[in-house]
């Protein structure tokens, strides 16, 4: 998935360190906006699904299909509350072929940003618009680059508390590069849990594409968008605001 082929990201694949990703990424404003965005559909495929928060919590009255590369995401995406009620699939979302069309097709979290190259980023592109309905709509998010946001992703701005609840309070904090040549960042994770005498560490990858370069893939993949909007309040797209959410639909 990277220019210089990476390491499986033990951040997602690791069952001690997925243990972490539901503590550090609560339900917030994307979450409360799909929800509303999935009002009528009466079916939903959601690439990218983690752990799962986001499907489960769709899955009461429509038809639900998750998708994600990592079985250890899938794991607590199966024993979560409703997580019987979601189609869990572990597959890569580029490459992933259902046969079949949807009302809603969701990719939150940033996950577009995982596929590092506009070869990839077209990917998973098509497979969005090779299973919207004729009617279907589509949304996901992307970092806007113009902010930089990775700056903050040092070891001083970025340490924190984790309260885990068979660790207690865990020290987690991030470190940084960018890749000047690419823009790809890599970004490394690190959680100190003291009781138990360990650090965890993982790295990842991900790109910052801007939003021409994502019209422009879009386009030649076959989707448009109807709506950009800079953040998941639903204030319209500006330069200087913090997300690339397109909503949109097969041209």
């Amino acid at each position: 998935m990277s220019v210089e082929e990476a390491d499986e990201d033990r951040l997602y694949s690791d069952p001690d360190l997925v243990q972490f990703y539901d503590l550090e990424n609560e339900c917030g404003d994307d979450f409360d906006f799909c929800l509303r965005l999935a009002q009528g559909a009466r079916s939903v495929l959601d690439l990218g699904c983690g752990t799962g928060q986001l499907a489960a919590a769709l899955s009461p009255g429509r038809a639900v299909v998750g998708v994600d590369p990592a079985g250890a995401m899938l794991d607590v995406a199966r024993a979560r509350p409703g997580g019987n009620d979601v189609a869990w699939i572990e597959a890569d979302a580029r490459e992933v072929r259902l046969d079949r069309a949807f009302d809603l097709i969701v990719l939150t979290g940033h996950a577009f940003q995982v596929f590092l190259t506009p070869a990839d980023r077209k990917a998973v592109l098509e497979t969005i618009a090779r299973h919207l309905a004729p009617h279907g709509r589509f949304i996901f998010d992307s970092r806007n680059p113009a902010l930089e946001r990775w700056r903050s992703w040092t070891p001083e701005q970025s340490m924190r508390v984790v309260a885990h609840p068979r660790f207690g309070d865990v020290e987690a904090w991030n470190d940084v590069r960018q890749d000047p040549a690419t823009g790809i960042v890599t970004y490394e994770t690190f959680y100190r849990m003291r009781e138990a005498g360990r650090t965890l560490s993982a790295r990842s990858q991900i790109a910052f594409p801007p939003r021409e370069e994502i019209e422009t893939l879009m386009g030649e993949v076959g989707l448009v968008a109807d709506k950009w909007l800079g953040d998941w309040r639903g204030a319209p797209y500006a330069p200087s605001m913090r997300e690339i959410i397109p909503i949109g639909r097969l041209r």
